[in-house]
């Protein structure tokens, strides 16, 4: 029998794969059960009896959850992001939570980048045209010479930022964090958030969620955006006021935008959203490629071994957790 049980909540990750193969030959047996969404506390409670890990998808690890799980030692989450953990909690009950930054930056930055294109091209609309038969051209513009401003840049924000230059774009950027060697570099101007907005034809919203970047993004900010400028978003939803961003799009206020997160997800059939001409909508895909499941489902099982065995896992949100207590 296995040492320890591990709880798979990502649906791309499967029994006999690759991730299932190494969890197995670290004495881990696994258990299967993929995030569909909307899954209540009570559900997380149950699922977790007898679980020592998880390689989770978005599931909500509340206080209540995380206090009942008297087994579970790890989280251990694909990407960067963990706003659906109570870390604090996590870290009361000893639960390690771990993440693999890096691993998604390409795929993110690369739908960034195609989303700014749709946007400027039209290109859906073009192919809907010739499609339904007909030959007329939606005409768009250049992202040559146009300027791309970047809300957080990180180790993703700096991928968009490296594939905007060769667009020839002018690219701005706001982080409170500042690596300037990589802005010289790179020909990047750090300016503050409400320049950023003012000046920019393209916002790109690359920051983790947390309290200081909820509603980041509001209707007072939206408001200094350019009537002809595009918001992307590839972060999480919540960094933007919806309903403000909803409103913005009604009246015109913003040329439109391209979003691939979104405050409740799925995005639910009554979202306002779903009936606006200029607002291009994507399932959470930035994170979406064969490569990225590969790398960061293999990290996220290496994180969750190591824990289990004791070791330092490869990247880790708190790592007060794994200190003696005194």
């Amino acid at each position: 029998m296995a040492t320890h049980r591990a709880l798979i909540t990502l649906d791309f990750v499967h029994p006999g794969d690759e991730v299932d193969r190494r969890l197995t030959e670290a004495d881990v047996q696994t258990v299967y059960d993929p995030w569909h969404g909307g899954r209540t506390e009570a559900e997380m409670i149950s699922l977790l009896k007898g679980i020592d890990a998880v390689l989770a998808d978005i599931d909500p690890f509340t206080a209540p959850v995380l206090n009942s799980a008297d087994r579970l030692k790890v989280i251990s989450r694909p990407g960067v992001g963990y706003d659906a953990i109570d870390v604090k909690a996590a870290t009361a009950n000893g639960v390690a939570v771990c993440t693999t930054p890096g691993s998604n930056r390409h795929s993110v930055a690369e739908l960034a980048i195609a989303m700014m294109l749709q946007c400027a091209r039209k290109i859906m609309e073009n192919e809907a045209v010739v499609r339904s038969g007909g030959w007329t051209r939606v005409v768009g513009n250049e992202m040559a010479g146009s300027t791309l401003g970047i809300v957080g840049l990180g180790t993703i924000g700096k991928e968009v930022a490296q594939r905007a230059r060769a667009f020839e774009m002018r690219v701005l950027a706001h982080d409170l964090v500042q690596d300037q060697q990589f802005a010289e570099e790179h020909q990047v101007t750090y300016v503050p958030l409400e320049q950023l907005l003012r000046e920019s034809d393209y916002v790109s919203l690359h920051v983790f969620l947390d309290q200081r970047t909820r509603h980041l993004i509001n209707g007072e900010r939206l408001a200094l955006m350019k009537p002809t400028a595009y918001l992307i978003n590839t972060a999480r939803g919540p960094i933007v006021d919806e309903e403000a961003l909803v409103q913005a799009l009604k009246e015109k206020r913003i040329a439109g935008a391209a979003l691939d997160v979104f405050t409740q997800e799925p995005l639910p059939m009554d979202s306002p959203l779903r009936d606006l001409d200029n607002v291009y909508l994507y399932p959470h895909l930035a994170g979406s490629t064969k490569e990225v499941f590969r790398s960061s489902g293999l990290m996220a099982a290496e994180n969750a071994i190591r824990v289990l065995r004791g070791e330092l896992p490869l990247h880790i949100v708190n790592p007060e957790v794994l200190r003696p207590r005194v």
